[in-house]
């Protein structure tokens, strides 16, 4: 039976993390004028500028944050590990959350749950080396490493843009998101695979 969770708890996560870039890449597509390297994604869901058109990023990431806390769920029926349960969930609230209030409606709000799905997220990514095999358990605390990190800079980067590293806000702002999708999809993947080959 833990292998069916394992399974079902990677699917999530891949399916989650492949419809969010997919809606990303629409949505930057269809975003008449937008800047990947001087826009954050965030503005891809804002109602008052993209228009009807937020509703694929927003309804995208609200499906993320949902699919993330139902994969949360599942993993606690496998490894039985409170904190990292609660990790993932927690960055699935945030998804959601932020998902819900967009930038137009509360920057702050907003702003807090984002960093709140990323910041959490990137502790999850990090203990999961307890769970995985190598090389995974050593790329999942890069990639951990490499959102906390980016989150850092952005942040600072609010009052100095050299901390963007010439990046611009939304470039470096993809360095906090894309390493954590990354980790989920493979994270999803070794687990579909892990409950496989143990069948």
């Amino acid at each position: 039976m833990d292998y069916d969770n394992k399974r079902v708890a990677g699917l999530l996560f891949v399916v989650g993390v492949v419809q969010y870039v997919l809606a990303v890449v629409i949505s930057e597509s269809v975003y008449s004028g937008y800047s990947v390297g001087q826009q954050m994604l965030s503005e891809l869901g804002d109602w008052s500028v993209a228009g009807n058109n937020a509703a694929i990023f927003n309804g995208s990431a609200l499906l993320w944050g949902i699919f993330l806390i139902a994969g949360a769920y599942f993993i606690q029926q496998v490894f039985k590990n409170r904190l990292f349960t609660s990790l993932l969930a927690i960055s699935g609230v945030g998804a959601v959350v932020s998902a819900v209030v967009s930038l137009n409606i509360s920057f702050e709000v907003h702003g807090m749950f984002g960093m709140v799905a990323f910041v959490f997220g990137a502790a999850a990514a990090i203990m999961s080396y307890k769970f995985v095999k190598s090389p995974l358990c050593l790329i999942s605390i890069i990639l951990g490493a490499v959102t906390l990190l980016a989150t850092v800079l952005f942040m600072l980067g609010q009052g100095n843009s050299d901390f963007y590293l010439g990046l611009g806000v939304g470039g470096i702002e993809r360095f906090v998101v894309y390493p954590l999708l990354l980790w989920m999809l493979g994270f999803g993947a070794y687990l579909i695979g892990d409950s496989s080959d143990k069948k």
